[in-house]
């Protein structure tokens, strides 16, 4: 499953799980959502999905161990097994060796071209930078230095 990257109607599912396990908090009760809540965030923008289409999808996910059910009265509660950033960065990684051959700079250029960012998104991305070149140094020199042979220059 590491390697697993879910559909684009996956995704969608587990977005929306996951905004219901954040918003749960760490109540008591297990996060989650019911089908219902599901069908309901989905078809918010306009979607069409029949009830039984989403029950049908969180089973194959389910399947698929992306994400299990408890059962809350004769409701099932749905939530994700996976982790959101560790999701993300699999399909991220994946599409940026699928389209860009890795060149995360030529996606870089691709993403923000002709898009106005705020200050902030400008900031954010500067932090990015930062602290990968702040671990590229930290790994630099946690690496042991190669030894030379006794006697050898």
């Amino acid at each position: 499953m590491d390697s697993f990257e879910p559909t684009d109607r996956e995704l969608d599912a587990l977005k929306v799980l996951w905004d219901a396990v954040e918003r749960d908090g760490d109540d008591a009760s297990p996060g989650g959502a019911t089908v219902r809540e599901v069908v309901d965030r989905l078809n918010a923008d306009g979607g069409g999905l029949a009830y039984t289409t989403v029950l049908s999808l969180l089973q194959v996910m389910e399947q698929k161990g992306l994400v299990d059910h408890t059962r809350r009265g004769k409701a099932y509660v749905y939530r994700p097994l996976v982790a959101r950033k560790k999701t993300l960065g699999q399909i991220a990684g994946g599409f940026l060796e699928k389209v860009f051959d890795g060149a995360v700079h030529e996606y870089l250029v691709h993403a923000i071209d002709g898009r106005k960012l705020s200050s902030d998104e400008l900031d954010e991305l500067e932090a990015m930078i930062a602290a990968a070149r702040d671990n590229q140094a930290s790994r630099k020199k946690a690496k042991p230095s190669p030894s030379r042979k006794k006697g050898g220059k």
